[in-house]
């Protein structure tokens, strides 16, 4: 599963996945989401962001939670 704005570095936020090139998680993200910040609103809380990048997150969770619930049905 590649997702070419996502990055995991074990030396960065414990190895969790990241948006490329900062320290903000795919967890802080899809959390925020949960809140009910949209995108934008998002993007704008950290500057290095992109609403983009938010929505690659939220991609990139549903891809891990797929992969997990077809290993599980296995």
């Amino acid at each position: 599963m590649e997702h070419e704005r996502i990055a995991r570095d074990p030396a960065v936020m414990r190895g969790k996945p990241i948006i490329r090139n900062t320290r903000v998680t795919v967890e802080q993200i899809v959390r925020e989401c949960a809140h009910g910040l949209s995108p934008k609103e998002i993007a704008e809380n950290y500057p290095r962001l992109q609403p983009e990048d938010v929505l690659a997150a939220l991609a990139f969770a549903a891809d891990c939670l797929a992969k997990q619930a077809s290993i599980a049905a296995e």
